[in-house]
């Protein structure tokens, strides 16, 4: 954050001009920290094109911390459904840590993630014997050119809790940690507060029989007074057709999950959550 000088001195009664900062006093002066905040509303949540949120809106927001070094930390939340694979989970909290250069139009960022989901059980999914909330931990690589960025995730641990599963929708057992997920954004500012972006992703599910797909996005946003208003269509070739499938289908999302004693107790009504849909957003950084 930078800090503001008053220069306007009044001495015998007399305006005694503004003393002109150094550029040297302007470096001393400006802080290598810097701590902000954000808030946003989106109408469906899509994390890699797959809906967590079982096409309701969703309430987002964080904080970040930057040092001047490249160093930065955060964290970011949603409100999610259970049915996306957290039972009896409803909050996603992220805790991120890592380090950022630039080099004239090129950049690069490295770092770690965590997904935590608070109140969910893990043992619902198959993996834990006892209690415990749905983790994911990743490692992740990215380079950016300009507007241009290509970022690789790599998880360290099962994804999302997860573990394999046959064409049939048997368990195997097989641990899902190896997954990666490969993603290109663009960013392009086109001016006077209008931009658009596009995004296309690739993930690679271990030991899931259909669990691989390919994610991709076109957007348009337009700030306001420091408010973004964004409008995208999200699609996806995610395998989850609901009914009629010949084999196991990852991603047919029911409405809730609960724990009942460690067993999957699912609600009726379920739904593709790789479909297509337009979603609208309205976003907020302080």
């Amino acid at each position: 954050m930078k800090k503001t000088l008053l220069a306007a001195l009044l001495a015998a009664g007399a305006a005694v001009p503004a003393l002109a900062q150094t550029p040297a006093a302007a470096d001393a002066d400006a802080s290598p920290h810097t701590l902000t905040a954000n808030v946003g509303l989106t109408s469906s949540y899509r994390f890699r094109g797959i809906d967590q949120t079982y096409g309701k809106p969703a309430l987002q927001g964080g904080f970040d911390y930057a040092h001047a070094s490249g160093l930065y930390l955060g964290n970011w939340n949603s409100n999610v459904s259970s049915g996306a694979g957290f039972p009896d989970g409803n909050l996603e909290m992220d805790f991120y840590g890592g380090y950022k250069a630039s080099f004239g139009d090129f950049g690069v960022d490295v770092g770690g993630i965590l997904y935590y989901y608070p109140g969910s059980q893990g043992r619902s999914l198959g993996w834990k014997a006892d209690s415990g909330a749905v983790t994911n931990k990743e490692l992740y690589l990215a380079g950016s050119w300009k507007f241009l960025t290509l970022k690789y995730s790599y998880g360290i641990d099962d994804y999302f809790g997860l573990r394999g599963v046959n064409a049939t929708g048997a368990g195997t057992g097989k641990r899902t940690r190896g997954t990666g997920y490969l993603e290109l954004n663009a960013n392009y500012d086109l001016g006077d507060g209008w931009g658009v972006n596009g995004h296309v992703g690739r993930l690679d599910l271990k030991n899931v029989h259909n669990g691989d797909y390919t994610d991709w996005k076109i957007g348009v946003t337009k700030d306001i007074n420091g408010w973004v208003i964004g409008l995208s269509y999200v699609d996806t070739n995610a395998s989850g057709k609901c009914s009629g499938a010949s084999s196991y289908q990852p991603y047919c999302f029911a409405k809730s999950w609960q724990d009942d004693g460690g067993a999957a107790d699912l609600s009726s009504s379920n739904k593709d959550a790789g479909r297509g849909i337009a979603i609208l957003s309205v976003s907020r950084t302080f």
